[in-house]
């Protein structure tokens, strides 16, 4: 059984903005990402999947059932963080857990205590006091409490520092090898390509394509300067796997670097760095990367 399948899935908001035309199929027991640049449709889609908004057509099935006329049931099996956290105001942390999980009329008290251990999360202070992080931190104890059959995470690690990231990523696949379904959003490649085995790419309310981890490592990119000691010999790194786009200029280079950095970073073992900088472009501008890529080829 599929654990997430659209048919046409479309929420019309005029003027060119909304979702149009979903047709995706998630398999039951994988992490698959959702990915696009702010504004492409996720959270849209994610809401029509929880039936908080209404499709202008088209359906939506979770766990083989559909995802309105059969939305009450489905959210006792389904985990889901939010975009954008209810405002809980001056209610307690630990107030919020229980009247959660009384609304749930289930007892987890053991899990929240593992996953309250593995995120540091203090349920005492009241929810208006705490940072974007810990807010994002009780979301995701909220959506992970009940042990979900699917959970569905629109910008999971948004706030969350490294070591609470890996912790997510860890959380991640654990769930998954106890055989839920994990469905998350990102506007982050480098996030999507940490955990899943595969990914939709939404662009401008349109799915784009459907690719592998394998494809994935492929789309990579990332903007690298180095500063050397000395200048270094050029046509030596030009020869380096996925390096293009390179500009040498005395001591320093640019380039942008496709896919592994391991045959950089063979190669830069052995001269003498002083500095080396390395960042990802924004989705947007990898995906107009892969585009014109296409073009050209």
């Amino acid at each position: 059984m599929e654990a997430i399948v659209t048919t046409g899935l479309t929420k019309d908001y005029g003027n060119g903005r909304g979702l149009f035309d979903l047709h995706l199929e998630v398999r039951e027991g994988e992490i698959f990402g959702f990915l696009g640049p702010n504004g492409a449709g996720k959270s849209t889609t994610i809401r029509l999947l929880m039936d908080m908004i209404r499709p202008t057509r088209g359906s939506a099935r979770l766990l083989g059932l559909d995802a309105h006329q059969d939305s009450v049931v489905l959210k006792r099996r389904v985990g889901y963080l939010p975009g954008e956290l209810p405002d809980f105001g001056r209610m307690r942390c630990a107030e919020i857990v229980g009247y959660v999980m009384g609304i749930r009329r289930i007892d987890v008290t053991g899990r929240i205590s593992k996953l309250c251990d593995r995120f540091a999360i203090d349920l005492s202070p009241r929810f208006q006091e705490l940072s974007r992080g810990n807010k994002q931190k009780i979301g995701l104890l909220l959506a992970f409490a009940h042990d979900p059959q699917l959970l569905i995470l629109d910008e999971p690690t948004a706030g969350l520092d490294p070591l609470m990231q890996q912790q997510f990523y860890d959380l991640v696949r654990q769930t998954r090898e106890s055989g839920a379904t994990v469905f998350l959003s990102s506007h982050v490649l480098s996030e999507v390509e940490e955990i899943c085995e595969r990914a939709a790419i939404v662009r401008e309310g349109r799915l784009a394509q459907i690719i592998e981890l394998s494809e994935l490592h492929q789309i990579r990119l990332r903007h690298v300067e180095i500063v050397f000691e000395r200048p270094p010999d050029e046509q030596r790194l030009r020869e380096v796997p996925g390096v293009e786009d390179i500009a040498v200029d005395g001591a320093s280079a640019r380039c942008v670097l496709r896919g592994s950095f391991e045959p950089l970073a063979d190669v830069l073992a052995g001269m003498q760095v002083l500095d080396l900088t390395s960042h990802e472009p924004t989705l947007e501008e990898t995906f107009l990367d892969v585009y014109r890529s296409a073009r050209e080829g």
